[in-house]
């Protein structure tokens, strides 16, 4: 509401901009210049008797003000060739196009091409955004020129390379990741660091050079998990999903509950198996995972249904827990249970009830599966 009484404004004092010139009437009237004129000859001509000018100074005076005579006597005659009252009627027309038009047009125009229901954007916020960018790129400059005199500091690459990689930058990034090999030696990380600026810059496929340098990395240290995991997607994109899948499947064996790589390790792994993601999410063990693999169709769907059911009475304890939903969620889907899904996402609404966030992604996830539909 407040949005649209700033608008009224803003379109009223525009309104006013244009009709405060139209509503003053017109100083000089062209009659009037005629009379000026006139005076003027008159007073060429005292001044020639007096013998303030000479005759020479007169003469030209009298061209000009006559020439001038003649501009407004014209004039005259046109404006009182027109009808009576014209230059009031366009003045008046003007003013009720801009009274009647203006807003229309504003109001079409934005609603045509703004977005009146558009969340606000903090300003803070926004300015925090472009304020941090700015330092990054200045940072990043001030690198460059540093390195430009000191070709050879390594530390001056090494953190150039993220950046690099973060603002898409990924021929930079290779080659920062080549010169921190060249200057400090190689090791595991760095191998695995090359690796990964190869597959970016190559739009995500591991190429036979990023192979070579993840395979490296592990040559040097056989738990590099950068590289495992590169590993396996270059498997997957060859077309040997058992490697792909055996290879995520060391890695999540073991693995700490709250290590930030597992969601990525658990979905590439349900990718390349089939098997839902709440299969290889926190619960059952690694032992279980392995032995799916080995399943008969029908024995690993019923493996599936009873960690999916064991899910299902967890959260009914723990309502809370959005991320057991979305995947109670999306295994009910996998198995072709909608009204069981239909059921669960009413359930999850219900617990999440209080928490506006939880339900946004319950509700995105309700939608992106079709639950509703």
């Amino acid at each position: 509401m407040f949005l649209w009484l700033v608008f009224v404004l803003m379109t009223v004092a525009a309104i006013f901009a244009v009709l405060w010139p139209l509503g003053r009437a017109a100083d000089v009237q062209a009659g009037s210049d005629v009379a000026v004129y006139r005076d003027q000859l008159d007073e060429i001509e005292r001044d020639r008797g007096a013998g303030l000018i000479g005759e020479a100074e007169a003469q030209a005076a009298r061209v000009e003000v006559s020439r001038r005579l003649i501009t407004a006597a014209d004039v005259a005659e046109f404006t009182k060739s027109l009808p009576i009252g014209s230059p009031l009627w366009r003045r008046r027309a003007a003013a009720i196009a801009a009274i009647v038009l203006l807003p229309v047009v504003a109001v079409s125009l934005y609603l045509t091409i703004g977005s009146p229901r558009l969340p606000g954007q903090p300003l803070e916020a926004r300015l925090r955004g472009v304020h941090e960018d700015a330092s990054i790129v200045n940072m990043v400059s001030q690198v460059e020129r540093y390195l430009e005199n000191s070709p050879n500091d390594a530390r001056g690459y090494e953190v150039l390379a993220p950046v690099y990689l973060r603002f898409g930058r990924f021929a930079d990034a290779v080659n920062a990741r080549r010169k921190i090999l060249a200057l400090n030696g190689e090791n595991a990380e760095r191998q695995s660091d090359l690796g990964e600026a190869l597959s970016a810059a190559a739009n995500g496929v591991v190429t036979a050079e990023a192979k070579t340098a993840f395979d490296r990395a592990l040559a040097l240290d056989p738990g590099e998990l950068k590289a495992k995991f590169f590993i396996g997607l270059a498997a997957e994109q060859d077309g040997d999903r058992t490697k792909a899948a055996a290879i995520w499947r060391g890695m999540l064996e073991g693995a700490p509950g709250d290590a930030p790589w597992l969601p990525m390790v658990r979905e590439a792994l349900a990718r390349v198996t089939g098997m839902p993601v709440v299969a290889v999410s926190p619960g059952p063990s690694a032992e279980d995972v392995a032995a799916a693999g080995s399943m008969s169709e029908k024995d690993r769907g019923e493996m599936i249904r009873g960690m999916v059911a064991r899910l299902a009475e967890r959260l009914k304890e723990n309502g809370n827990d959005v991320e057991g939903w979305q995947r109670l969620l999306r295994a009910y889907m996998v198995l072709g249970e909608r009204d069981r899904a239909h059921a669960a996402a009413a359930d999850a609404k219900r617990a999440l009830a209080q928490d506006p966030e939880k339900l946004r992604r319950i509700d995105e996830v309700v939608k992106s599966l079709g639950i509703d539909g």
